[in-house]
């Protein structure tokens, strides 16, 4: 065969026993197109079908003696595959027992033909971008940012809590040290900016441009039309410096001169990819800082537990403002010890005088649990709560006056009737963001009143009296900061089955305080304790520390690894023998799920993780490949593989 005549081929497929690469011949007619990252269509003889894939590699000769197929097709000659993407795929499956193609699926977006013919044309546009100067980082030491860059070190970064303006808008002063770090390492090469949702993007991207020509920025995410992601992902692979900023699939964005990856908010379960195999942001970047030498910055308010852990072993370095910040934190748990009507209020006294002094001068913030007017229903006579008939999902009503409706399904439900007593009538229990909103307008007349929820997407408020009751995670920024800001419902967020659950209510907390005007008032109403102390000292890296050292204690991760195996009885003893000889493991389980189904938690040391990842993977393709037989004429076919492994989940743990 002539030099570099074979290709090595990824077959784009979920079946893991194609996941490795396959050896083609290719035609003499197609050698000039064919060149690593490519797209192709080859043969499968086994399934006597034709299947898409990417051309990892061109070589001259393998280690298979016998006749190799024939490529079927170059479906495109872009090289939308880079080699630095396909290794990082291939290491994030490796170490969560998945498919490499899984990850390549979340990194290559699908081909768009048009947007691709034209960037294949036009050369010209991918030959240089504006020049720009490095802005400094404001109340951080720049020098030792700078020496973490060029060091390619590992940082967790805490953030100042407060906001900032920018370009003729207000942010929050995170986004502005991200937009900033990112000036300086643009400088020597390519910078990734991850952050979860579109509300963190739309203020870092504000603060991107105040400081970076636009021709430097692309934004890479889920929200952006096929054809506009599509050509992102092509102008990442021109090989200008560049900073690519997005949601949690931008970690894998292409870029072969890579100088920085900054995270913002690691502990946002936003960053969690939810399909298989379910590798978080974090875990991604930590691995390409590793495989391409860049620097690694997790940036937050409160740090999460997995950073810590990092911290304490020594691989990423702490750092903070040259001057803190403290917020003034009010905890009303000792009011509420103090008078029993105080225990009983919603808001207590303090909380009034604030938002009522506050409202003088600006808006005011008040967080609440959850959206709607009452989150939760019960039965009048025996205080049941009420559950939907059709899938037993609580009951709760969306707006006042409407009917009673399912929040799992969505089921209206007219006619409930109580499942213990017969009765037919029902209560209100709890108070969501409507509701509040009404209570909240009663007692302040004349104030305007604004709902920020999941349904309801507010970025942005002014600078004029007004009362905003958002959710979690649905603050908006408020112009020069909130001169006040109330949080509610702490014992119904903490009273969550979680194992992260003091860690979220720290990052819920700290990221709506940190909202607040400079000197502002936070009010935390009805919790005390290690939380309300880190909020009050602003010492939230101690709650970190605490809840690790507990984890330890209990072998909880992220102080080990975990792997979820489930699958029929059989397959899930025979994964879990495979794992249970290694040093450092051991089995919670297993337990039935449902019937026909269980469950099994295998804990392990950080040292084994490979070894149990490669264990449990080829017990997955070989539970896979038992179904190739010949389907019966007569009789049920054969069962479908059941065999399921999930890696680094923690939900077993929250029902503990």
């Amino acid at each position: 065969m002539p030099a570099a005549s074979i290709a090595r081929v990824l077959i784009d497929s979920p079946l893991p026993q194609l996941d490795r690469l396959f050896d083609y011949r290719i035609p003499a007619d197609q050698l000039s197109d064919v060149r690593p990252g490519c797209r192709v269509r080859v043969p499968l003889r086994s399934a006597r079908r034709i299947a898409d894939g990417f051309v990892v590699d061109v070589v001259s000769s393998v280690e298979h003696d016998g006749v190799l197929s024939e490529l079927e097709a170059v479906v495109s000659t872009a090289p939308v595959l880079s080699a630095e993407v396909y290794s990082l795929a291939r290491a994030v499956a490796d170490r969560a027992a998945g498919s490499a193609s899984d990850i390549v699926r979340l990194a290559v977006p699908r081909r768009q033909v048009r947007v691709e013919k034209s960037w294949l044309a036009d050369d010209a546009a991918r030959s240089s971008r504006s020049t720009f100067a490095a802005a400094a980082v404001p109340d951080y030491s720049t020098a030792a940012l700078d020496e973490a860059i060029v060091n390619s070190a590992r940082v967790a970064l805490e953030a100042v809590p407060h906001v900032v303006e920018a370009d003729g808008r207000w942010i929050g002063h995170w986004a502005s040290t991200m937009a900033a770090l990112a000036s300086r390492a643009l400088q020597s090469g390519t910078v990734i900016l991850v952050v979860p949702d579109f509300r963190d993007q739309r203020q870092l991207e504000t603060a991107l441009h105040a400081i970076l020509p636009a021709d430097r920025i692309i934004r890479l995410d889920a929200s952006q039309s096929n054809p506009d992601r599509y050509r992102a992902h092509l102008s990442c692979l021109d090989g200008e410096p560049k900073v690519i900023v997005g949601n949690r699939s931008a970690v894998y964005a292409p870029a072969e001169n890579l100088s920085l990856i900054a995270m913002w908010n690691d502990g946002d379960p936003l960053l969690c990819e939810p399909l298989a195999p379910y590798a978080h942001s974090r875990d991604a970047a930590l691995i390409r800082q590793e495989q391409q030498g860049c620097a690694l910055v997790f940036l937050n308010h409160a740090r999460t537990a997995e950073v810590e852990r990092l911290v304490q072993l020594g691989w990423c370095v702490a750092l903070g403002p040259v001057k803190r910040y403290l917020p003034k934190v009010i905890p009303t748990a000792q009011q509420a010890a103090e008078d029993e009507l105080a225990a009983r209020a919603r808001i207590p006294s303090a909380a009034w005088r604030e938002a009522r002094s506050a409202l003088e001068s600006g808006p005011v913030l008040v967080q609440v649990a959850r959206p709607g007017y009452a989150p939760r229903l019960e039965c009048e006579s025996c205080g049941l709560v009420a559950r939907c008939a059709r899938c037993s999902g609580p009951l709760g009503v969306r707006n006042a006056g409407s009917s009673p409706s399912c929040s799992w399904c969505g089921s209206i439900s007219t006619r409930w009737q109580c499942a213990q007593c017969a009765g037919t009538r029902y209560r209100l229990r709890g108070q969501g963001a409507s509701r509040t909103a009404e209570d909240l307008g009663r007692a302040f007349p004349g104030v305007p009143v604004v709902i920020a929820d999941g349904d309801r997407p507010i970025l942005d408020v002014g600078n004029r009296p007004a009362l905003v009751i958002a959710t979690r995670g649905a603050e908006p920024v408020a112009a020069g900061g909130y001169r006040a800001v109330i949080l509610l419902d702490g014992e119904r967020m903490l009273a969550r089955e979680s194992l992260r659950v003091g860690e979220d209510c720290l990052r819920w907390w700290s990221n709506a305080i940190a909202l607040s005007a400079v000197g502002a008032p936070s009010v935390l109403v009805g919790v005390g304790g290690a939380l309300a102390g880190a909020l009050a000292t602003w010492q939230l890296e101690d709650f970190a520390r605490s809840e690790l050292a507990d984890r330890r204690r209990l072998r909880f991760p992220p102080a080990i690894r975990v792997a979820i195996v489930t699958g029929d009885s059989s397959s899930t003893q025979r994964a879990l023998a495979s794992v249970t000889d290694f040093d450092g493991v051991d089995v919670l389980g297993p337990v039935e799920e449902e019937p026909g189904r269980v469950r099994a938690i295998v804990r392990f040391d950080y040292a084994r993780g490979s070894a149990v990842a490669a264990a449990l993977r080829a017990e997955v393709i070989r539970n896979a490949t038992t179904r190739r037989r010949k389907v019966p004429a007569t009789g049920a076919p054969p069962p479908a593989p059941t065999l399921r492994v999930r890696f680094d989940d923690l939900e077993p743990f929250e029902q503990l």
